[in-house]
């Protein structure tokens, strides 16, 4: 599932080539179809990312809210729309640009107040200025449950994904089964100041890369890491693999639905 530096990314794209000017909006799919007709030929204000949810602005007539999941997919593409390739929920198109979304979880037409019902469901975002921590210490500061499933739960943290989550904690030596209310003060905001960068860094990249300057292939002489994710990292997909820091092997196991990585003596209860 993309994390929140895509989304961000996405919504930088869609406001560049779209923003300030009437789009042509249809649903080959025919799954959108009749939200479709109600935006068609009107003009899209903006786009904006709040976590993994990406809206696009059309005034009066509401955002259309797109949440990927894990198989969606958005693709632009020079022109004013070629033909339509496989399932496309939604194409917007104008003179210069289209761009085809295919396979999301939601792609919805909603108002003013159903936005806000969205946003108020979310913690704070990393990338967003206006963000505030403290929402997310508070719910970390109380909470039994490991900090490892509370930094995937988007009600606490919004747009950190299961890669961002083995990272910062691998590179804050933070046990990741530790319990919430067992992660200090100083812990807690050096993660999130840690995120904010990585994530900052995975928007302009295209790509997550957490690995310290010491620890990339060219330091250490080894070889670059190959994955469809791109980028180097500590313990992510590289469960058995030796530890860049230790040497130790990279441990991996299940929870809360979703592979868990990390180092057993880098990161010790």
């Amino acid at each position: 599932m993309p994390e929140g530096h895509i989304i961000h990314r996405l919504a930088g794209a869609y406001g560049e080539r779209f923003a300030g000017r009437k789009v042509r909006v249809t649903s080959p799919q025919g799954r959108f179809a009749e939200s479709a007709k109600l935006l068609d030929r009107r003009v899209m204000e903006g786009a904006d990312a709040y976590g993994k949810h990406l809206f696009l602005g059309f005034g009066p007539r509401g955002w259309v809210r797109v949440h990927l999941g894990l198989y969606g997919k958005v693709a632009f593409a020079p022109g004013s729309g070629g033909e339509v390739v496989g399932q496309v929920r939604l194409r917007l198109a104008n003179a210069d640009w289209f761009a085809d979304l295919r396979g999301p979880a939601a792609c919805e037409l909603i108002g003013e107040g159903e936005r806000a019902a969205v946003l108020d469901r979310l913690g704070p975002d990393p990338l967003r200025a206006d963000a505030d921590p403290e929402r997310a210490w508070r719910r970390v500061s109380r909470s039994r449950t490991s900090i490892a499933a509370l930094l995937l739960n988007q009600e606490i943290v919004a747009g950190v994904g299961n890669i961002y989550r083995a990272e910062v904690l691998f590179r804050h030596g933070i046990d990741p089964y530790r319990e919430g209310r067992a992660v200090t003060r100083a812990e807690w905001d050096a993660i999130w100041a840690d995120l904010v960068a990585l994530m900052r860094l995975g928007v302009e990249a295209k790509r997550i890369d957490t690995v310290r300057p010491e620890h990339l292939p060219e330091a250490m002489g080894r070889p670059p890491r190959v994955d469809d994710h791109g980028g180097e990292v500590y313990v992510y997909r590289r469960a058995s693999l030796p530890c860049h820091v230790c040497g130790s092997s990279v441990s991996q196991a299940a929870l809360a639905g979703r592979n868990l990585f990390w180092c057993p003596v880098c990161q010790k209860a």
